[in-house]
């Protein structure tokens, strides 16, 4: 029963088409083995060597104490080349340029007769206005001459005014009996055109006190003073000076 079980599954079956499958096997089989010795030459290779070398340094060289600095060798001088003075030549003065000849000068045109008239009148201006200065400054000297002459005759005629109104007062002062020596009073008298006085007031004392005030009572009392004799040499304020032994 079993071999007639195995009969038709154990049957040898033969295909026609095996060549395919027949190269193929051949081909994986000669990869494998190309692999295969690729890999054995590859591991077969002997590694490379590195050599390295073991030294030790050499040994230092003592110390040497640093020697003393030594001055820097100074340089000898030497002497300046040199230097010769070129020979230069001695020009020449050059000879001096003749002189032009000096032109003939024209002679002047006598003058016409306008010309002439002109200066003429020219002339007769500048006279007068010398003349003209002439006697400005003239009539300013006499000008000032009479200046002069008239503030000296006002100057005369107020001193003269004036010794009339101190003689007046002077002839109402009452002398103290103890006054001694010739002291002086100066007094500042104000006053009117009339003359009347108005004020009275002692600027220098004479040193007596009895004395300035006789002299003040007789200023007081000789009022109205005097007047001038011309009304333009009126003096509002004057200063009198009281002296008594003058």
């Amino acid at each position: 029963m079993s071999a007639a079980l195995a009969g038709p599954f154990l049957e040898w079956r033969h295909e026609d088409d095996l060549g395919p499958a027949v190269a193929l096997a051949v081909a994986v089989h000669v990869v494998l083995a190309v692999a295969l010795v690729l890999g054995v030459s590859w591991q077969s290779r002997a590694p490379e060597v590195v050599t390295v070398e073991l030294w030790e340094p050499p040994p230092l060289p003592p110390a040497v104490e640093p020697e003393a600095a030594k001055p820097a060798p100074v340089p000898e001088a030497k002497p300046e080349p040199r230097i010769e003075k070129p020979d230069i030549a001695i020009k020449e003065p050059p000879k001096p340029k003749p002189k032009p000849k000096p032109k003939p000068v024209a002679k002047a045109a006598p003058p016409r007769a306008d010309d002439r008239l002109a200066q003429q009148r020219l002339r007769e201006e500048l006279a007068r206005e010398q003349q003209t200065l002439a006697l400005d400054r003239e009539r300013q000297s006499i000008r000032e001459q009479l200046a002069r002459e008239a503030a000296s005759a006002r100057a005369r005629a107020i001193a003269a005014w004036v010794d009339k109104i101190r003689a007046k007062i002077r002839g109402n002062i009452v002398l103290p009996p103890d006054l001694k020596g010739n002291p002086e009073a100066l007094y500042l008298v104000t006053q009117l055109p009339t003359g009347e006085v108005l004020q009275a007031r002692l600027v220098i004392s004479s040193g007596h006190t009895a004395y300035d005030d006789a002299v003040h009572r007789a200023i007081l009392k000789s009022s109205p003073l005097p007047k001038p004799d011309s009304a333009s040499d009126f003096v509002r304020e004057m200063k009198l000076t009281f002296r008594p032994r003058d």
